[in-house]
């Protein structure tokens, strides 16, 4: 094959690389491109937030084929370390962050060494257990702010060598949501080419070949489920610093129900998939809302619908019509 029936493989990863360029630069500016208020600032600070929840629920659902209703914990988890140790110890957003990721590290180790011996249905019942569980802690341990939760939460405070950047502001917190996603999108599509991310896939689709090349199941499942829930709980920690509350209503099935719906919308495996879900739902409920309670029937419906319809999601349903046509 010649060089002008096909282009050059060195002019592959240039292209790439522009194209994960132009997408960085017009992702940032695109607050400014939509006008630049504070209303468009928030928007895509909340779909950059709850794209990075759903990231961490989607590993466990698209690699090993479990549906975790427990990932609420780790997001809670991440919002309640931010608030009780900046509230009560003024401790910086590194630190909380740390803490985020050590403790969801460590409740994502216990859960899932407990649910090793379950699957499917009985790891999705366990899961929820969990997530009632750490309700009812939250919900009535003062300790942690109880029933009220935790209010009065200070902006978010990130100290960088000779600066100190402050996110009292919806148009400051973008920044960091933004990098927050990249460094999101940057890890899942490192895990997707990772020994262990094909190794889950393997596990999932073939057990009984990854039980030939002596795989252990239950040490992956254990750490997929481990790696997924920072990247939840991080989410939480910035969702904490935005609305500068915290209370039991981080454990609300609405964030459940966003976590699912923004992973099976668009479709499983797919890149970009859980972020163009949460854009599309987030976009209803600003741009096309009924209220609360019908945002909220909205959603489910969708989640049904996509469920019992198109299982394989919209990019399912395109092939499906162009491969008809």
């Amino acid at each position: 094959m010649t060089a002008i029936e096909s282009p050059q493989p060195a002019s592959i990863p240039f292209l790439r690389l522009a194209a994960v360029a132009a997408f960085v630069v017009i992702g940032f500016l695109l607050p400014r491109l939509l006008g630049g208020t504070s209303v468009a600032y928030s928007t895509l600070t909340t779909i950059a937030i709850f794209a990075v929840m759903c990231y961490g629920a989607d590993i466990v659902l698209s690699y090993l084929g479990e549906v975790s209703l427990g990932h609420t914990v780790f997001w809670a988890i991440g919002g309640y370390a931010a608030a009780n140790l900046s509230v009560k110890y003024g401790l910086n957003g590194w630190a909380t962050a740390a803490a985020t990721i050590a403790l969801c590290l460590a409740a994502a180790a216990f859960l899932g060494a407990v649910t090793l011996r379950t699957r499917e249905f009985v790891f999705s019942l366990v899961t929820y257990a969990a997530a009632v569980v750490a309700y009812e802690i939250a919900f009535n341990w003062d300790a942690v702010g109880g029933s009220d939760g935790i209010v009065g939460i200070p902006p978010l405070k990130l100290p960088l060598l000779v600066t100190n950047f402050s996110g009292a502001m919806q148009e400051d917190l973008w920044p960091i949501a933004f990098a927050l996603l990249l460094l999101t999108l940057a890890f899942i599509a490192r895990f997707r080419r990772s020994r262990l991310g094909t190794t889950a896939l393997m596990v999932q689709m073939n057990p009984a070949l990854a039980a030939s090349l002596g795989v252990d199941p239950r040490r992956v499942r254990l750490a997929v489920f481990v790696i997924s829930a920072p990247i939840t709980g991080l989410a939480g920690w910035l969702y904490a610093y935005q609305r500068a509350y915290v209370g039991p209503d981080m454990f609300e099935s609405y964030f459940l129900v966003m976590m699912l719906t923004a992973i099976v919308l668009v479709g499983r495996r797919i890149l970009l998939g859980p972020l163009i879900g949460t854009a599309l739902l987030i976009a209803q409920q600003n741009l096309l809302s009924l209220g609360g309670d019908w945002n909220k029937i909205v959603l489910g419906s969708v989640l049904a619908l996509v469920l019992i319809f198109w299982p394989a999601g919209l990019v399912g349903l395109y092939r499906r019509i162009t491969k008809k046509t």
